[in-house]
């Protein structure tokens, strides 16, 4: 299905420690059985034509030593993976909550260079607490790519300046007026579908801040939204807020 709606690859994610992914037997859990994993990329490759990936730990509390990530990297690798995005950290599979286990165990940067030295002809992205387009920069001297993933969803204006910083492009970013205007269409399909359009403004909320008129950006489209008969003609007041910006 993901293939035949047109997305580049298939990524699994091996990484979740929440209850309720691991009363299914899915997400982070699914480290203590590198087997299954590569039995489960397996099937996936020989359903598709476009890449499998997998998002891991480094480890799992009780299956967190190096030699057990090599053997789960190693298996996954031999079921035809080449691609591994590594959040570099354990998971606490017991007595931390999905965000605890976001913050709480410490970044370990240098075992996931280590896997990138180890398996050199694999594809490792890195991902795990980073912030800025300068520490990008210093992890690609080392990694294959890297992963946004909270930065990303809280500051998602920082995407813009991708290309120029990381890329050498000469365009100019798209201003953040520009990138609230491109999904109005969208917003409408979503309103004439029955849809409100919070469903989606409270997820760009993080393109202001930082500069006037950014606490008023977000008091429009998280608070007012749920008030007004207008949401188009208020979401075109939020875009003025950005303007310039």
């Amino acid at each position: 299905m993901a293939q035949d709606a047109g997305y580049d690859e298939v990524n699994l994610n091996v990484g979740c420690p929440s209850d309720r992914v691991q009363n299914n037997m899915i997400g982070a859990c699914l480290m203590g059985h590198p087997a299954l994993v590569a039995d489960c990329v397996k099937a996936m490759l020989d359903a598709v034509e476009i890449p499998v990936t997998v998002k891991h730990r480094i480890g799992i509390n009780g299956r967190d030593s190096y030699a057990e990530l090599c053997d789960f990297v190693g298996q996954v690798r031999e079921a035809g993976c080449q691609s591994f995005t590594v959040h570099a950290r354990i998971a606490i599979l017991e007595g931390l909550s999905p965000k605890e286990n976001r913050e709480i165990p410490p970044l370990r940067y240098e075992v996931a260079a280590q896997l990138k030295q180890d398996f050199p002809d694999l594809e490792i992205i890195l991902n795990g607490g980073i912030k800025t387009l300068d520490e990008c920069r210093a992890h690609l001297e080392h990694f294959d790519g890297v992963m946004l993933g909270r930065e990303a969803y809280h500051n998602p204006y920082l995407l813009a300046e991708v290309d120029a910083a990381l890329f050498g492009s000469d365009t100019p970013p798209i201003g953040r007026a520009e990138a609230l205007e491109a999904i109005r269409p969208y917003i409408e399909r979503h309103l004439r579908e029955g849809g409100v359009m919070h469903h989606i403004t409270r997820h760009v909320l993080g393109l202001a801040q930082g500069f006037p008129g950014a606490r008023r950006f977000r008091q429009l489209l998280s608070v007012d939204v749920h008030k007004t008969t207008d949401p188009l003609g208020l979401l075109d007041q939020a875009a003025e807020l950005l303007r310039g910006r």
